[in-house]
């Protein structure tokens, strides 16, 4: 069972572009748990590995803090070299998907890379970062940060499915999520057409919604094609602060297919190449 169980995380990490050393030792599937049971499972000052799931590096760090989610700090040096690796060499805070080792528990989760508030440990870290879990929440709100709750469902091997049942505002927010956290797996799982994204979030420094027009879901079950009105604040490089009022257009095949966006459209319309 435990070969097996290898087996069938190996072909994950092979399916999303991991290496394969990132999975050689794997003897269970990926769980994705809630925050109050992870809450005892990784208590404050457990030591803990993360994995990144888009390059496969490791590192260690040590819980420290954190009712809501996990305060934790890079374990040693080499650690936060490690880190800061993944984040291309510059601290962000962009979420990212991940995978929490302890013990023999693989939990998926998602990270952010910005040193902030207090640290104690000595590993040329400035501060603490912060790790989320299925169902734990920010400092300021109650509610689940969405950006983080996607690279929980992308360590999972979840996002597909969400992604197939999002109703078209959720399948919208998800689309903007994946261009502020420069992901392309996020933006290609939403688009209609398949576009090279990497020239293209590399230049989006940040964005959100600031007014979508909605109707209730439910009034949408049989629609196969939408132009959702929105208000889109962008900050793109060398171009500063942008904003963008017109329709998204989603399209899907079936009413039980998934939402799409006409990327082409979009960009264009935002004099993205």
């Amino acid at each position: 069972m435990k070969k097996l169980a290898c087996f069938l995380v190996l072909i994950y990490f092979l399916q999303y572009g991991q290496g394969v050393q990132a999975a050689s030792d794997i003897s269970y599937k990926i769980e994705m748990p809630d925050w109050k049971e992870v809450n005892h499972i990784v208590p404050k000052y457990t030591k803990f590995t993360v994995l990144d799931v888009e390059t496969g590096k490791r590192f260690k760090v040590q819980r420290r803090a954190g009712s809501n989610h996990a305060d934790v700090q890079p374990l040693t040096k080499k650690d936060t070299k490690i880190m800061k690796k993944i984040y291309g060499g510059k601290w962000s805070w962009r979420r990212r998907a991940i995978i929490v080792i302890h013990k023999e528990q693989w939990i998926a989760a998602s990270m952010h890379g910005m040193p902030h508030g207090a640290g104690a440990l000595e590993n040329n870290f400035p501060g603490h970062f912060c790790i989320h879990f299925y169902g734990s929440t920010t400092h300021r709100t109650n509610t689940m940060d969405f950006s983080h709750m996607l690279m929980i469902l992308k360590a999972a091997g979840k996002l597909e499915e969400y992604l197939g049942k999002a109703n078209p505002y959720e399948a919208i927010n998800a689309y903007v999520t994946g261009f502020k956290q420069q992901d392309k797996r996020i933006t290609s799982q939403v688009s209609l057409q398949k576009i090279n994204w990497k020239p293209i979030l590399a230049k989006v420094e940040n964005i959100s919604i600031f007014r979508m027009e909605m109707l209730p879901p439910e009034d949408l079950t049989e629609e196969i094609s939408l132009d959702i009105p929105v208000e889109v604040d962008w900050y793109i490089e060398n171009r500063g602060g942008q904003k963008f009022k017109g329709n998204i257009h989603l399209v899907r095949f079936s009413p039980i297919d998934a939402w799409k966006v006409d990327s082409v459209g979009f960009l264009k319309e935002n004099n993205l190449p």
